[in-house]
């Protein structure tokens, strides 16, 4: 598996491991996920934006920066009318539920880490890795919105580039449902651009992108359809993307962002930071 994975994710950006999960485990978190809609707030209710480019909501909220160590809720654009009232059945309002689930929901924690989830990081050559942030993403049909193309490293950035995304569909992942784009091979380029902590205090937008959006020919994109239980494994810079929901089926997927934390900086000017007594939890110590 080693040559496998660490090959395809040199080569292309990307690997994807079928059958990461059991039938039974994919039910059982997405049961988990299909009632997180019961905890969301009912008033205040934060909406995420996947596809803005400038001035987006988040960028503007205390709510999404201070979720390091907590569980937020956030709903699709369509979902919520002007005076914050939902517009749609609260079960399929939500855009996503993040940051915290591997440490603040006992399911997506055994899943997080698992001794699957350590096997691969120890295969990629890991040798402190800690879990930074995980989001359960739901892509429900009719509102489930278009996810730009973006690098990873733009939003969880080290030095060196360590970031590595592990995406598990829990309903298989389609060309009609939001399946994951991704242009081969474009990881090699660099950084193409950081979403930051803005330096100016007084400034109403408390994050920043530092450089204007790169151009993608749609082209260049890949499309890879999943079935549910898979993982995707994702490297920080490989540029990916996932179109609006047409279908009438959902694709509902868990995701987590594992980073190295031995000789390896995570920069302080990334939106997501820890508390000082809750850092990063680490799945394993390579002795």
């Amino acid at each position: 598996m080693r040559n496998l994975l660490i090959d395809q994710i040199r080569e292309d950006g990307f690997a994807v491991i079928d059958d990461f999960l059991t039938p039974d485990e994919v039910q059982d978190l997405l049961k988990v996920g299909q009632n997180l809609h019961q905890e969301a707030p009912k008033e205040e209710r934060k909406v995420f934006s996947a596809n803005a480019d400038g001035k987006s909501a988040q960028s503007r909220e205390q709510y999404f920066l201070d979720s390091a160590d907590k569980v937020r809720y956030f709903f699709e654009e369509g979902a919520v009318g002007e005076n914050g009232e939902l517009l749609v059945d609260p079960a399929i309002a939500l855009n996503k539920v993040g940051h915290a689930l591997h440490t603040e929901n006992a399911a997506f924690e055994e899943v997080t880490f698992s001794n699957r989830v350590k096997e691969v990081c120890w295969q990629l050559g890991f040798r402190r890795p800690a879990v930074a942030q995980s989001m359960y993403i739901f892509k429900n049909p009719g509102v489930g919105g278009e996810v730009k193309s973006h690098q990873d490293a733009t939003y969880l950035y080290t030095e060196p580039s360590t970031t590595i995304g592990f995406w598990i569909p829990l309903e298989d992942a389609t060309l009609q449902n939001g399946c994951l784009h991704f242009i081969k091979g474009s990881h090699k380029s660099g950084v193409h651009r950081r979403w930051i902590r803005n330096p100016e205090k007084n400034a109403d937008e408390l994050l920043i992108y530092d450089r204007p959006a790169p151009l993608y020919p749609q082209s260049n994109f890949v499309a890879v359809p999943v079935k549910a239980g898979s993982c995707v494994l994702i490297h920080s810079q490989v540029v990916h993307r996932s179109d609006a929901n047409k279908s009438d089926r959902s694709r509902h997927a868990y995701t987590f962002h594992v980073i190295e934390t031995e000789d390896c900086e995570y920069s302080k000017e990334n939106w997501l930071q820890p508390p000082a007594d809750r850092p990063f939890p680490v799945l394993y110590e390579r002795k």
